[in-house]
């Protein structure tokens, strides 16, 4: 948005258990997906489309990670927290308008332009064209999937596990924007949800401490508490590298010249 200095904070401190053995001795981010590693990707985006204020928040080998000109804050208890503490180990980087993304994902510059022209005080990315997407990594696209439905252009409803097609209309990516009083909203909703826990519930999920609360459940409770969550809409042009076998799909695709049916990569 014209007029705000925007930045980007990207998490990156889990483990990647389920991408073993390619995470035994390296951070999930330190990858490489045809020919880049995935932090280096989302730098380069960042950086090309005029984000050169970028944060990293580190965790599991915290010390492999180390480009030039970036921003480090560290999650000591990577692990047994989860992404909503690992965003605020560096809540001094919210700003005035902040793009918080996770460190397991790649995305087309045109994705991250949708978000970045949002005048909208939270927006989140939502990808229409999941379901194409999910059957080519899951046999069930029921799998591994949450609820996302939608009121107005307006996430009603996020993060709940589904049992039928119908409530999900998009999938959240892990790629979002907070600006003027959506960064306030945040970290009031957070501070607030964090006071609560400690009186014995957690009001992000009751069926988690709340140090292990997904990004997924602080989006939800905000929603609950009155905030509104612009959808912005695309259809495919990310990837999510989740397991080994999202590793080995991603790379039989391009190397048989179909990943573009997914996203389209620079060359350079």
């Amino acid at each position: 948005m014209e007029g705000l200095t925007l930045n980007a904070i990207i998490l990156a401190a889990g483990e990647g258990t389920r991408l073993r053995p390619l995470t035994n001795d390296k951070p999930k981010g330190l990858i490489e997906l045809f020919g880049k590693n995935i932090l280096k990707r989302q730098i380069d985006t960042f950086i090309s489309s005029g984000i050169s204020d970028i944060s990293i928040v580190t965790g599991f080998n915290a010390e492999m990670i180390n480009f030039p000109q970036i921003n480090y804050f560290h999650n000591p208890n990577f692990k047994t927290t989860n992404m909503v503490e690992t965003l605020f180990c560096a809540k001094e980087k919210l700003n005035e308008s902040t793009i918080i993304s996770y460190g397991d994902i790649i995305f087309e510059k045109q994705v991250l332009q949708k978000l970045i022209s949002s005048d909208y005080d939270i927006s989140v990315i939502i990808d229409l064209a999941w379901k194409d997407y999910w059957k080519m990594r899951f046999k069930n696209p029921l799998d591994d999937v949450e609820s996302l439905i939608l009121d107005d252009g307006y996430i009603a409803d996020i993060g709940q596990k589904s049992q039928t097609l119908e409530s999900i209309q998009g999938q959240y990516i892990g790629l979002m924007k907070f600006q003027n009083e959506g960064i306030h909203q945040l970290i009031e909703y957070y501070e607030k949800a964090k006071n609560t826990a400690q009186m014995g519930v957690n009001p992000l999920n009751p069926n988690l401490p709340f140090e292990r609360s997904y990004m997924t459940d602080l989006l939800q409770g905000m929603i609950h508490f009155g905030n509104k969550l612009k959808a912005i809409t695309i259809e495919h042009g990310w990837l999510e590298l989740d397991s080994f076998d999202d590793y080995e799909l991603y790379n039989k695709l391009h190397n048989t010249d179909q990943l573009s049916k997914l996203i389209k990569l620079i060359k350079n």
